[in-house]
């Protein structure tokens, strides 16, 4: 397992690499979510490059790519399909939607109303599409990839706590250094990377390094620190809620994703601490005048740095 998970990573990253320019821990965490089964939302400002990132993450495990813009009108069938009289067969037929794919990626998603989100939701927790009362499977993998304008909040309907809970990470790109930008127009000048890029990955090794992905071991003691830092979540004036079972739950199946990534079959508290920021912090809720989702980062944080550490060995 640990050539393995090590080589699947190194494989997957070096192959974004060749169309995405410096984003490799990013990467690395959007890797993790989809070895955990998990989905992402990435809040960031237009142009930073998600949609880019989320057709070279389609193309490099051979999945496909579907992608939907949300807009206020947008209805729920637009997402999920519908059933449309054909006139020949004189039947209902089954007009997919862009759900069933591998990658989906949701565009401004807080820009649909929540109605519309919701028809997301099921497909994104059930891994279920329900149309006229019929049960569908969207795709094996199936890996959302959400984002949102954290600047321009004007005819948005902000995500429900309920829905952010959905997401197993928030990230963000962030803009590239200046370095970075002029390697990103030498690359770009002359050709399109993403024309040129084959996969380095089956679906089915895919879902063969998901199983071995369960398989990683994690001490009791680990167990406890998670729980420790969670619940530090739940505790304090300012907070309305902490993070949920469902959180827990998600952090533990990313530190797995995270150390098969690493080479390692056991989970160490390093896994821990590099992923709780972006596992917790998007669950949490304030009180009013408490600060934004950067005040929830410091609080994940201040836990970080005040949880006592164990230090047994992982390893059994």
């Amino acid at each position: 397992m640990e050539h393995n998970g090590q080589e699947i990573g190194k494989r997957i990253l070096e192959n974004i690499e060749k169309v995405i320019v410096g984003k490799e821990q990013t990467v690395r965490l959007l890797l993790t979510a989809l070895l955990a089964d998990g989905h992402v939302l990435l809040e960031d400002m237009p142009g930073t490059g998600k949609t880019k990132l989320a057709k070279t993450l389609a193309k490099t495990i051979d999945g496909e790519f579907s992608r939907i813009q949300f807009t206020p009108d947008l209805l729920p069938s637009d997402i999920t399909g519908l059933n449309i009289f054909d006139s020949q067969k004189n039947q209902f037929v089954l007009r997919k939607g862009p759900v069933f794919t591998n990658i989906l990626l949701a565009d401004e998603i807080n820009r649909a109303t929540p109605r519309t989100q919701a028809g997301l939701l099921e497909c994104m927790e059930e891994r279920q599409v329900t149309i006229d009362g019929e049960s569908y499977t969207p795709g094996r993998p199936f890996f959302v990839i959400a984002t949102q304008n954290p600047v321009e909040t004007a005819g948005t309907f902000p995500l429900p706590e309920a829905q952010m809970d959905r997401f197993m990470m928030k990230l963000s790109m962030g803009l590239p250094r200046e370095a970075e930008e002029v390697a990103i127009l030498e690359r770009y000048m002359t050709r399109e990377p993403l024309d040129e890029l084959e996969s380095v990955l089956t679906l089915e090794q895919l879902l063969q390094a998901r199983e071995e992905t369960v398989r990683v071991f994690v001490h009791k003691c680990v167990l406890e620190y998670m729980v420790a830092i969670v619940n530090g979540t739940r505790q304090g004036d300012n907070i309305v809620m902490g993070v949920s079972p469902r959180g827990s739950l998600a952090l533990l199946r990313c530190a797995k994703a995270y150390a098969y990534l690493a080479g390692r079959d056991y989970v160490t508290p390093d896994d821990v601490k590099a992923l709780a920021v972006y596992v917790l912090a998007h669950r949490i809720v304030l009180g009013y005048g408490s600060g934004t989702s950067d005040s929830a980062k410091d609080l994940v944080q201040k836990l970080l740095d005040t949880t006592p550490v164990p230090t047994e060995d992982f390893t059994k």
